[in-house]
């Protein structure tokens, strides 16, 4: 509700914090050249992030070689650190296009959700509710440790 009723500023929320230092205020938890990763403040489960090109881009038509290919490290990366500090039993992995197909915002992004066998992401389709077992800031530190940790070791002498 917070969402939905709250002050909405202008323009293009990515463009707006991807330019920004203040990572923790904007839950970016990692940042690439073309490319960063950040919590969803709205999530629809606990741990639910989003791979976001630094460049505003509003199809995949539009994204460079080396964004796409940026995109994909950071997705590949970003399971990761979910799989070793909240330990999901899967993912939804999905790109909303279009505000026919559920996009909220015209700027490209990638969506990966946690999912738990047993999890209670049938609330919101029967009584408009959300569970979310942790306080979104909470998340954010514990998911902050956990890239810095896996981006600290290496695979065959190569940063991950």
């Amino acid at each position: 509700m917070t969402y939905i009723g709250g002050q909405k500023k202008g323009g293009c929320l990515f463009c707006r914090i991807s330019g920004q230092k203040r990572d923790e205020e904007n839950l970016i938890l990692h940042g690439g050249d073309d490319t960063f990763v950040v919590m969803n403040r709205f999530p629809y489960n606990n741990g639910h992030l989003m791979v976001v090109p630094r460049r505003h881009c509003t199809d995949l038509e539009s994204l460079q070689a080396q964004e796409i290919a940026e995109l994909f490290h950071l997705l590949k990366l970003s399971i990761r650190v979910l799989a070793t500090s909240l330990s999901p039993d899967g993912y939804n992995v999905g790109i909303n296009l279009g505000k026919a197909a559920g996009a909220g915002m015209e700027h490209v992004h990638i969506h990966i959700v946690p999912r738990w066998s047993g999890d209670s992401n049938f609330m919101p389709v029967l009584s408009d509710t959300k569970v979310i077992p942790e306080l979104v800031e909470q998340t954010y530190r514990k998911l902050r440790l956990a890239f810095q940790d896996v981006l600290e070791r290496t695979v065959g002498g190569h940063k991950i």
